[in-house]
C-alpha cells in the first residue's frame, strides 16, 4: 500500500519539476533597463540590458540594477512555484483533506 502512495508521490514530485521548468516569469529594474526572465525551477532563463535605459558606462548601477532584477525574478519565479506546488498537492489529497493546506 505504501509503496504505491509513496511511487506515486515521486512520480508527481518529478511530474511537478517538468512542469515548473516551462513556466516562466519576467521581472524588470530601472524601468525597463534591465529585464530577467526566470523559470518556476529557480533557473535564470535570459537577462535583457536595453542600451536606451541603460547607462553602459556606470558598471555599478548596471550591478544594482541587475541585482535588483535577479532578485524581483527569483521571487516572481517562487511565488509561481509555491502557487503549482500547492495546486498538485490538494490534487493529490483525498476529498476534504486539502482543507488543511489553505493558510
Amino acid at each position: 500500500m505504501f509503496d504505491n502512495l509513496f511511487g506515486n508521490i515521486q512520480q508527481q514530485q518529478e511530474a511537478l519539476q517538468r512542469e515548473l521548468a516551462g513556466i516562466f516569469v519576467e521581472a524588470e529594474a530601472g524601468d525597463g533597463a534591465i529585464t530577467v526572465r526566470a523559470g518556476a525551477d529557480l533557473h535564470i532563463d535570459n537577462i535583457r540590458i536595453d542600451p536606451e535605459k541603460a547607462d553602459l558606462t556606470d558598471p555599478e548601477q548596471l550591478e544594482d540594477l541587475l541585482m535588483v532584477a535577479l532578485n524581483r525574478a527569483l521571487d516572481l519565479a517562487r511565488e509561481r512555484a509555491a502557487a503549482e506546488t500547492q495546486k498538485r498537492l490538494q490534487s493529490m489529497l483525498p476529498g476534504g483533506l486539502d482543507q488543511f493546506l489553505k493558510p
